[in-house]
């Protein structure tokens, strides 16, 4: 099982918390994911709204680059929809030189109305243009001139000048969809998904990794597949102890969604999509996320204006503690 940070980094400009004490915030949690041993840390990118306030994730991640040492640095997602893909492939390439090959590429169309009115791009052409995008960002990151005639883009035997330090960048696909499990996999991609926003209750997640393998088996794509699933998390000694650190600050979260259902805490606590609570409800949860097949968690463990000190509490007790008893739990019912 592996184990990721993801931080949407939601503002709220209401409040006394600023953008400058946001970003000083979440790269310290990003130093910390580093010294704890998280696998990844994956950075929203988001326009024009508080819901998300790092516009161009490659800028925020190569600062946190020059402060870490091991762990992967990604987007989740960059939005393809909306920019050259030519930028975003040198963007991204500059990233991985400077953290020394330690770039995961997520890679979305975008979903947010104001986002698509903001770029004045028609949202009934997102697909086709990712599509699009997507093809030509792909041959620019291996380093080949690219020659492309298609309705969004003409390229004539442009190449970028910058090259990444791996060869093969890991490429993951959002989805929010549920039923876009199946069609990504079947593309031959990896994907990105947050459960929260896809499917209604928690055993719902079995029958998308399901679809999401399935469609991948069919892709004729040789690599093993992958797949990100993203979980709001808080862990404290108890499970009421949780709720009275986080249920405010997810609250204040959810009021920033736009567009989308809206889960309070109390209905994640009904719908069980989440991973608060004390480290053995976290774990409980967590071993029965790995037989239905996921392997590799996001955590979004900061949201609405949690205090950074139980951000990184909760931080310190998941890998301190979750990760070891998910393990040992995992290696008794291998045992048995």
């Amino acid at each position: 099982m592996k184990y990721s940070i993801f931080s949407v980094q939601d503002h709220h400009p209401a409040f006394k918390r600023s953008i400058p004490d946001l970003y000083a915030q979440v790269l310290r949690q990003g130093v910390l994911a580093d010294q704890l041993g998280y696998h990844s840390f994956f950075v929203a990118e988001h326009h024009f709204h508080e819901y998300g306030a790092v516009p161009n994730p490659a800028v925020f991640l190569s600062a946190l680059s020059q402060q870490t040492k091991q762990i992967k640095l990604g987007p989740a997602i960059s939005i393809l929809t909306f920019h050259n893909p030519l930028t975003v492939a040198e963007n991204y390439a500059m990233l991985d030189v400077l953290s020394n090959g330690r770039l995961i590429l997520g890679l979305g169309s975008g979903y947010l109305k104001h986002e698509f009115e903001g770029y004045s791009v028609n949202p009934d052409e997102k697909r086709e243009r990712f599509d699009e995008n997507l093809f030509i960002l792909k041959q620019a990151l291996t380093g080949q001139k690219v020659n492309y005639k298609g309705k969004h883009n003409t390229l004539n035997n442009v190449g970028i000048n910058v090259f990444p330090v791996q060869k093969n960048i890991p490429l993951y696909v959002a989805i929010l969809r549920s039923e876009a499990a199946y069609h990504v996999g079947k593309q031959g991609h990896n994907i990105i998904c947050v459960p929260y926003a896809s499917v209604n209750n928690f055993f719902e997640i079995k029958s998308l990794v399901a679809d999401f393998k399935k469609g991948f088996s069919e892709s004729g794509n040789s690599n093993p597949s992958d797949s990100l699933f993203a979980f709001h998390a808080h862990v404290a000694e108890t499970d009421a102890e949780a709720r009275l650190n986080a249920e405010e600050a997810f609250n204040l979260y959810v009021k920033t969604r736009l567009y989308a259902k809206q889960q309070t805490y109390d209905d994640v606590m009904q719908s069980g999509i989440h991973l608060f609570g004390s480290v053995e409800t976290v774990a409980n949860k967590i071993v029965e996320l790995y037989h239905m097949g996921i392997h590799h968690l996001l955590l979004l463990q900061n949201f609405g204006l949690l205090a950074p000190e139980l951000v990184e509490s909760s931080m310190r007790l998941f890998m301190e503690k979750v990760k070891p008893l998910v393990h040992e739990k995992l290696k008794t019912e291998i045992a048995l």
